[in-house]
């Protein structure tokens, strides 16, 4: 393959991770309003806010063609949010139900 077909692979592979970190972005500003359910540990809270700040800011642990410290920064925030949130009673089945009227077994 010549350097042209390398360039263009890169640039995909490039455009690529910058989606998936963008679209791991928006489901962590999606999921803020777990925040406010007063069940959520600080650290967990925290660790949301930081994913974020690390994810626009310029200071990367790899340079930024290479997404895959953001995406896995985001990731764990997500993860952690989640599982505190279910720890806490947060955002489960019973709740969603309880909103739809239907009832829960």
């Amino acid at each position: 393959m010549d350097t042209t077909a390398w360039l263009i692979i890169g640039a995909i592979l490039a455009l690529l991770t910058a989606v998936i970190a963008g679209v791991l972005l928006v489901r962590v500003f999606r999921a803020r309003k777990l925040l406010v359910d007063a069940g959520i540990p600080l650290h967990n809270k925290a660790l949301v806010w930081a994913a974020v700040i690390y994810t626009v800011s310029p200071i990367d642990l790899l340079p930024d063609p290479v997404y895959l410290d953001d995406i896995g920064f985001l990731m764990l925030a997500l993860r952690s949010l989640h599982a505190a949130a279910r720890a806490a009673g947060a955002g489960g089945r019973d709740e969603r139900a309880a909103k739809s009227g239907r009832l829960v077994p």
